[in-house]
């Protein structure tokens, strides 16, 4: 039987998909083994689908019209599962010959996917349910390092749902301590915690939410001089701030170390909500090329906002932060999502690079400046 299904499917060797690999040629790399043959290793980039569950996840995984190229260990039960993908018509699938074992014996690059333990598998089961995440998509948010832009109205919801989603480390920036006025939104804090150092409350917030996850708190401003240590490791940003100065300086630093930048801003009854992503969109400056005078962009201190707004906002931020991690959807890149409480309204806008613009454009050089001097003699 084996001997007639080899003859009606293609075989390649491990030669030539070692040669797609390296090209980075577009393919579905298929991994029919059980899972703790998968977990002991795999090819690099390769996809988990064991052979058992192969007819009810494949669509998940793989368009029929996608070059897919199945591998087990040896190489009988990635035959037998091209044949069946054949049948089901899947157009240009291929069994590698030899299978893991002879790629393994060739000293090919091998990856060790992440394996979560059975209480990750249970705190995260429906996000495992989902096709666009799986377990691939929360190994990369258990693994991936996000950096929170203040811990106030927006940085609260965002870290709490995180961390309940299982970003494994989270940095969080504020020099402030929780104040009894900041309880109206900020709801990473707590009463009982109030004269306590932000940093430090959210800290023991996100620590009995999900203790799983990482908090590295940088009690201090950020500023020219300590923002490259900060931003080192991080593999991108929540901008969560509430003035011009920070924003600017987060924005040259995003573009200049190429981290992508997700911006939420708030006031009163509005908010809006975009990701910049250097070399793909614009960035900040192109936005606000230069900051508005101070009366006419007041603080949440001093115009107000209302308390369940930040909640909206930082939500959507979040909700951009695990697009990118996890690879699904389209982040807001290019478009700004505004949203008016009031009418309980939603609009977007259009965004484009600026050609001329100082920080993103093509051959820019980046310095960091006063930024507190550069708002107030822009505006």
């Amino acid at each position: 039987m084996l001997s007639t299904v080899k003859k009606g499917i293609r075989e390649v060797s491990v030669d030539d998909v070692k040669k797609l690999v390296d090209a980075k040629a577009p393919m579905k790399l298929i991994d029919v083994r059980e899972g703790e043959e998968y977990s002991a290793g795999r090819l690099p980039g390769a996809i988990s689908v064991p052979r058992g569950f192969l007819e009810l996840r494949i669509e998940e995984k793989a368009a029929r019209e996608e070059p897919v190229i199945l591998y087990c260990a040896g190489g009988t039960r990635s035959a037998l599962a091209a044949k069946t993908l054949t049948d089901m018509g899947y157009q240009n699938v291929a069994s590698m010959a030899g299978g893991y074992n002879r790629w393994h014996d060739a000293a090919y690059p091998t990856d060790k996917p992440f394996i979560m333990t059975p209480a990750q598998k249970e705190r995260y089961r429906r996000h495992l349910s989902i096709p666009e995440v799986g377990e691939e998509g929360q190994a990369k948010l258990l693994k991936s390092k996000v950096l929170l832009m203040g811990a106030g109205g927006l940085g609260s919801p965002a870290a709490l749902y995180l961390a309940a989603a299982g970003v494994g480390t989270l940095g969080i920036i504020d020099m402030d301590v929780v104040d009894l006025s900041n309880l109206q939104r900020q709801i990473l804090h707590s009463h009982e915690r109030a004269g306590m150092a932000k940093t430090a409350s959210a800290t023991e917030a996100i620590a009995a939410l999900n203790p799983d996850v990482k908090v590295v708190p940088f009690q201090e401003r950020l500023t020219s001089d300590n923002v490259s240590r900060i931003l080192e490791g991080f593999d991108l940003v929540l901008d969560g701030g509430d003035n011009f100065p920070t924003r600017y300086l987060l924005n040259d630093a995003c573009v200049l170390y190429n981290k992508p930048n997700i911006h939420g801003s708030v006031y009163r009854f509005e908010g809006q909500v975009t990701t910049f992503v250097p070399r793909q969109g614009p960035c900040y400056r192109c936005l606000y090329p230069q900051p508005p005078p101070k009366d006419m962009a007041p603080s949440c201190a001093e115009a107000g906002v209302l308390g369940v707004l930040p909640g909206v906002i930082g939500l959507f931020q979040a909700i951009e932060a695990l697009k990118l991690i996890a690879g699904f959807g389209q982040p807001l890149v290019g478009r700004l999502l505004t949203f008016d409480a009031l009418g309980t309204t939603f609009n977007t806008l259009k965004l484009r690079r600026d050609p001329k613009c100082p920080v993103c454009s093509d051959g820019a050089k980046i310095t960091f400046i006063d930024y507190e001097q550069f708002c107030s003699t822009a505006a």
